[in-house]
């Protein structure tokens, strides 16, 4: 695997290397040892996630505050969705900075969020299974966000106001000058 930095301090994008042949392809999606000593991050994953979703869902921006706070690898297993992230950690170089990718299950990319990050996605293919995984348990009482949609942040999601499809949990969370920083 190749694992590139983003503009944003300790966040990666990591490209597998593809083996193809006659019977279709093989590729190691995660191997600890290569990330840790390309990172020097020491991440250990405890939750796999899988959700589905149909063209123009945004969900997002989320994250999970305090001692509940996760680390996440992204990916596409089917579809196209374009990824965000936003560094919300007030004494990192990149804080209050976005980046954004196209994860697809072609491409077979993959974004390492690191912890103090909101993140999100849009889904830009008729339908779209994203996978992740996390360093910490799910904690509901730990949960936040920012709104998609916020006018400081200004996210184009490469959707179309009415093809936007958002949760009511989603449209109501703050605005990123209201967002909880770590």
């Amino acid at each position: 695997m190749i694992i590139n930095k983003t503009p944003l301090k300790d966040c990666y994008s990591i490209e597998p290397r593809v083996f193809h042949d006659e019977r279709g392809y093989f590729y190691e999606q995660f191997n600890e040892q290569i990330f840790q000593a390309e990172t020097k991050l020491n991440v250990k994953f405890v939750q796999d996630n899988v959700s589905e979703s149909k063209f123009g869902v945004i969900r997002g921006l989320h994250y999970q505050q305090g001692i509940h706070s996760q680390a996440k690898l992204v990916t596409v297993l089917e579809g196209e969705v374009l990824d965000v992230v936003i560094d919300l950690r007030k004494n990192s170089p990149s804080f209050g900075k976005q980046f954004s990718i196209l994860l697809t299950s072609e491409n077979k990319k993959q974004l390492f969020v690191p912890k103090g990050f909101a993140h999100g996605f849009s889904v830009l293919s008729k339908t779209a299974r994203f996978f992740y995984k996390c360093d910490a348990y799910y904690n509901k009482e730990s949960e936040t966000g920012i709104k998609y949609n916020d006018e400081t942040l200004n996210i184009d999601w490469q959707l179309k106001d009415g093809e936007i499809i958002v949760n009511d949990k989603d449209k109501h969370l703050p605005g990123f000058k209201n967002a909880i920083y770590f």
